[in-house]
């Protein structure tokens, strides 16, 4: 999350003007974009999205608690923009906090998973939909922001409990799209192209945490 209030990074909500883009494009012989556009908003046709449960969550054991609406984008990921990066945060303040943040929809951020010191989980925006939890649009939509509870400047917050949970998560996350484990494609928050955020910080032990998720990654299901 980092150290200040996160913005809605450039991300929007589809309205009638994107519709029409399509048109718009191949008006001017763009037929490219207008298929890459078509392609991203095909969802919003009537009765073609994915099938959704209210509560469902996409990692067995998390508890799901909604974020405000106006913090993420509905899409139909991986098959309108491809996922390919896991995203590391530390929330700067406590789970509850945390949580409260992404509920308030005039926070502009949320992260699709929070886990607590403890190694509790929980999701708060599916993978399907693209969060606002990078501060750049780009890495939104192909990317899932996990959160940790604590601050980047106490070590003791991050604990063994949350660095194993949190390698199981980010391990079914590499899983589930095919992405490698590696540190080309589970990133930090600070190593986001234009954002101005610091976490995980220093303490968070990279070397430990990729250890714990290539082990859960080869571990039987």
């Amino acid at each position: 999350m980092g150290e200040r209030k996160a913005s809605k990074d450039g991300d929007r909500k589809v309205g009638r003007r994107a519709l029409l883009i399509g048109g718009t494009a191949a008006a001017v012989g763009s037929a490219v974009l207008a298929r890459d556009e078509l392609a991203r908003l095909w969802w919003r046709v009537p009765g073609v999205e994915k099938p959704r449960e209210e509560g469902e969550v996409d990692f067995t054991g998390a508890r799901w608690v909604a974020a405000s609406d106006a913090n993420w984008r509905r899409a139909d990921r991986p098959d309108d923009y491809g996922i390919d990066m896991v995203i590391i945060h530390v929330t700067q303040g406590s789970f509850d906090s945390a949580v409260k943040v992404f509920q308030d929809p005039e926070h502009g951020a949320a992260a699709h998973y929070i886990v607590r010191k403890d190694g509790h989980i929980t999701q708060m925006i599916r993978e399907l939909d693209v969060a606002y939890h990078a501060g750049n649009r780009d890495y939104n939509e192909r990317s899932v922001g996990i959160e940790h509870e604590g601050f980047v400047d106490r070590p003791q917050d991050l604990t063994d409990d949350m660095y194993e949970a949190s390698a199981r998560l980010t391990a079914r996350i590499c899983a589930r799209y095919d992405i490698p484990v590696d540190r080309e494609h589970i990133i930090g928050h600070v190593e986001v192209p234009g954002t101005d955020h610091t976490d995980p910080g220093e303490h968070w032990d990279w070397d430990r945490y990729m250890k714990l998720v290539r082990a859960a990654r080869t571990a039987p299901a």
